[in-house]
This record gives structure tokens, C-alpha cells and sequence, in this order.
């Protein structure tokens, strides 16, 4: 890709699935207690929306600046993977819900550091 070339984000893979991945995370805590609302409810929300953010900021740079926002958004997921074992440790989720969120996080992290691998 040359350097004056962007990506839309928005066509990519790995942005839709993050975007998922936050709507998904946005759902589950509605059922969260209201105590959590500025503690582990609020650090999820904005852990989510890290992922696909990031993805979308980084597409407008060039793709040495790209691997960088991707980076941050591998690290949010990993956040966000260590948030839902406390979320499930508080009896905030069940294992069902759990497993759903853990299978297209990683999911996400496979698929987003193949394409930052790809950008290299």
C-alpha cells in the first residue's frame, strides 16, 4: 500500500467485530449492579470501545502509525479479557456468557494481529 493510502475502517474485519464485541459488552452491563457503575462497569465500557476506536483512529495513519493504534487495541482486549473474570468472579456473568465474550475476543486478537502482521 503506498503511503498515501488509507484503509476504511469500516470495511474492515477486525473493526466489525470490535464494534460487536462492544455492543455485546454494552449489553451485559445493563445487568450490571448499579454500585459498579463508575468502577468495573465504566473501565469494561471503556475498554470495549478502545478496541474498535483505536482501529478506526489508527486507519487514517500511515501503516507504521496503524501497527501502533492496533497494538492499543490488542491491549484493551487483554484488559477487557482480565475485566470479565472479575465481572464472572463477582457472579456478574455466568460461565455461558463468559465463554461467548472469550471466544470472539480472542477471536479478535487472532484476526487483528494478522492483519497488523500483514501491515509489516
Amino acid at each position: 500500500m503506498c503511503a498515501k493510502q488509507r484503509h476504511n475502517y469500516k470495511n474492515l474485519k477486525i473493526w466489525k467485530l470490535g464494534l460487536e464485541i462492544t455492543n455485546d459488552i454494552s449489553d451485559i452491563l445493563l445487568n450490571f449492579p448499579k454500585h459498579e457503575k463508575f468502577d468495573l462497569s465504566s473501565q469494561m465500557s471503556r475498554c470495549s470501545i478502545s478496541m474498535p476506536s483505536n482501529i478506526a483512529e489508527g486507519s487514517a495513519r500511515t501503516n507504521k502509525s496503524f501497527s501502533h493504534f492496533l497494538d492499543i487495541s490488542l491491549g484493551s482486549s487483554f484488559e477487557l479479557g482480565t475485566q470479565l473474570l472479575v465481572a464472572k468472579h463477582r457472579q456478574y456473568l455466568n460461565n455461558e456468557t463468559l465463554k461467548k465474550l472469550e471466544d470472539k475476543i480472542e477471536e479478535f486478537q487472532r484476526m487483528t494481529m494478522g492483519f497488523k502482521n500483514g501491515l509489516n
